[in-house]
């Protein structure tokens, strides 16, 4: 590498400009310009510098990932700038400290920038009087049905008014009545009495969806939020703003008087309906899952998660689950039992004989076990594609979530699919005599009932049934994702782990832990019998994962570099 190119690679970054301000006394250095809700480098704003020194703000309309908006006016704080002289220095104390100049305003610190030597005053008198002034104001019309709103556990119009706000009110006059359970689209429903207008739903809809569905219509206490005439408010984006909303205006259909939030055990995890990897939380209670919400990572989805995600799951609590491991006899049940007769077949295989169809919705583990297999039985392997329609924010056209993984672990072909016609005709041809089929019902790729009738041995793996699962000699159940630990490597080359939120039924288990004990009979070599070893032994043999560990990955994950070298 020339000089002048390793001058380019290694150039420092330019120096940022920082501001000395004080929150309630406490000296605070932050950046003279932050980044908002689009990247853009604009000056940061007392909310900001507030939060650098670990005060909290109360807030209803401002949203790190939203336009300001400044309507709430929750926020308020006092503050003071240096006085200057006619010379326009700062003029000092004799103890050389700044001369500060309280302002006899106060100001929104969601939309007003810091200045050098401000100091902002969070918690005075004036302060938690705005605060109580302003919650007073917000809850003269609403109602009080919190025992039976979605929201209560999560609601800041209620956190506020505990922490914040009067233990009696004022007012004796009729409240204003609004729409109540006002449809407004398939998968929100609105209470408008409820609402206190901060916008946030507005502004997410209009600004990052880029769909203008939403505005405030009608005037003073009767303004209401609305969509557009005759439209629904229908983008796959739209349960969103049920997360945004702080009180219990908007609320998602599908989670409606389910469940009580506090009674949910918060799982985090990554949804699997894409090749984005978007975080979530899942939320279960007594093995069962209620909801998924999106979890931030500004790596991946920050905040947010496509509707069509956040329903995926209501296919895991599906009656026809398969449940019980089958041998090729009626009287092989038991795992143990169907792996030995299993592994009594691949063990005597010869080279060439054995094809595998994995699946981009298996684990990098899984993956990673099958592709031993693969060495082992010399067999060919590939994945199936699945494609759909994708969008510039966050739904990739790639259906699968562990396409990089796969593709990485040498399992997949190039492109993916492509050896499905060369196993097509190693089974006309009867030179492949086992077919071995994960998470995918082949009979709808080009292999048919009559060509899968020919061979010795058809294994399915499947979480739900299929034409593939009924024609099976073997059928091994497996887990989804939500009933199991793995990692995923999303369409950006990050890895990112999968946590187990309930149990699998019957007797479904992790495709992971069957394929460990499939191997040791085959091989007599045991594999790691934790998902911890297991992703480490992976990472010390596939140079594509090389440098990582499990405990590493966290919460957030880690990116990697899609070719390896690089």
């Amino acid at each position: 590498m020339s000089e002048a190119a390793t001058a380019k690679v290694f150039k420092p970054a330019p120096p940022v400009d920082r501001i000395t301000v004080k929150v309630d006394g406490q000296v605070v250095v932050v950046p003279k310009l932050s980044p908002d809700w689009q990247g853009k480098l604009v000056p940061t704003t007392m909310i900001q510098a507030c939060e650098a020194a670990g005060v909290t703000i109360p807030h209803y309309c401002y949203h790190p990932q939203l336009p300001v908006a400044g309507n709430c006016r929750m926020c308020l704080v006092e503050f003071g700038t240096p006085a200057l002289g006619p010379d326009r220095k700062p003029v000092t104390n004799p103890d050389g400290s700044a001369v500060i100049n309280k302002s006899p305003r106060p100001a929104i610190a969601c939309a007003t920038p810091v200045s050098p030597g401000m100091e902002i005053y969070a918690n005075t008198p004036g302060v938690k009087a705005m605060r109580q002034g302003v919650l007073e104001f917000l809850l003269i019309n609403h109602p009080l049905d919190c025992p039976i709103c979605d929201q209560a556990g999560e609601c800041k119009l209620q956190e506020y008014s505990v922490e914040y706000g009067q233990s009696a009110t004022r007012f004796v006059e009729a409240k204003v009545h609004k729409p109540k359970a006002v449809d407004l689209g398939p998968r929100i429903m609105l209470d408008d009495e409820r609402c206190i207008l901060c916008t946030r739903c507005i502004r997410f809809t209009r600004d990052f969806v880029g769909d203008d569905a939403l505005g405030i219509v009608n005037r003073g206490s009767y303004n209401t939020i609305a969509t557009y005439p005759g439209h629904k408010f229908d983008n796959n984006y739209t349960l969103n703003t049920v997360d945004l909303c702080p009180v219990g205006a908007l609320t998602s259909k599908d989670f409606r008087f389910e469940m009580r939030v506090w009674f949910l055990r918060e799982t985090k995890s990554v949804c699997p309906s894409c090749g984005t990897g978007c975080n979530l939380l899942i939320g279960s209670r007594e093995n069962r899952i209620y909801r998924y919400t999106p979890r931030d990572n500004p790596a991946v989805n920050g905040p947010w998660m496509c509707d069509a995600g956040r329903l995926d799951y209501k296919w895991i609590a599906r009656d026809d689950r398969l449940k019980d491991a089958r041998g090729s006899r009626p009287e092989v049940r038991t795992w143990r039992d169907v792996l030995a007769e299993l592994a009594g077949r691949l063990r005597p295989a010869t080279a060439g004989s054995v094809a595998i169809v994995a699946s981009a919705r298996l684990t990098n583990e899984e993956l990673y076990l099958i592709r031993k297999l693969a060495q082992r039985l010399g067999a060919a392997t590939d994945t199936i594609p699945h494609l759909g329609d994708g969008d510039r924010l966050l739904v990739n056209a790639d259906k699968n979530p562990n396409t990089a993984g796969a593709r990485l672990l040498g399992i997949s072909a190039k492109p993916a699919g492509a050896n499905l016609n060369d196993f097509a005709a190693g089974i006309r041809d009867g030179l492949i005599k086992t077919l071995i089929v994960f998470r995918e019902d082949v009979t709808r790729f080009g292999l048919g009932a009559d060509l899968l009738g020919r061979l010795d041995t058809l294994v399915a793996s499947n979480v739900l049934p299929n034409e593939t699962t009924k024609l099976a000699h073997f059928v091994l159940p497996g887990c989804a994702p939500a009933e199991k630990r793995g990692s995923f490597t999303n369409i950006h080359g990050r890895v990112q782990r999968i946590t187990k939120a309930v149990e699998p039924p019957g007797d479904a288990r992790p495709e992971w832990e069957f394929l460990g004990e499939l191997l040791e009979l085959i091989t007599d070599r045991r594999a790691p019998a934790t998902i911890e070893g297991l992703f480490n032994q992976m990472a010390g043999e596939v140079p594509a994962f090389h440098g990582l560990r499990w405990a590493a990955l966290g919460d957030s994950g880690v990116t990697m570099p899609l070719e390896p070298g690089k």
